[in-house]
């Protein structure tokens, strides 16, 4: 899990699901297909969204572009507001 951003008003996490803690033996499960994640938290709402699969990957494809182009707070925490919207889990504790 890594915190990618965190403000007054959001917190992203990158969730990566299969990973595995430093020092485990990975024990041949056999095949699995990669998973990971984003969690976005509305903290003005107390909700959160999770983003896998597609969702996941359109994220992904914006962070690059952030990583490219540096956005304001301002742009940043206007993209989240959209997926904000979408935000249905009340957050039980973060």
């Amino acid at each position: 899990m890594h915190m990618l951003y965190d403000s007054d008003a959001f917190a992203v996490v990158h969730i990566l699901a299969n990973a595995h803690a430093e020092g485990d033996v990975k024990v041949d499960e056999g095949p699995q297909i990669p998973r990971h994640g984003f969690e976005i938290v509305d903290k003005r709402s107390g909700k959160e969204v999770y983003l896998d699969g597609s969702w996941a990957e359109m994220f992904q494809i914006q962070i690059n572009a952030w990583q490219q182009n540096t956005p304001s707070q301002e742009e940043v925490e206007d993209t989240l507001e959209g997926y904000a919207t979408l935000a249905q889990m009340p957050v039980v504790m973060h």
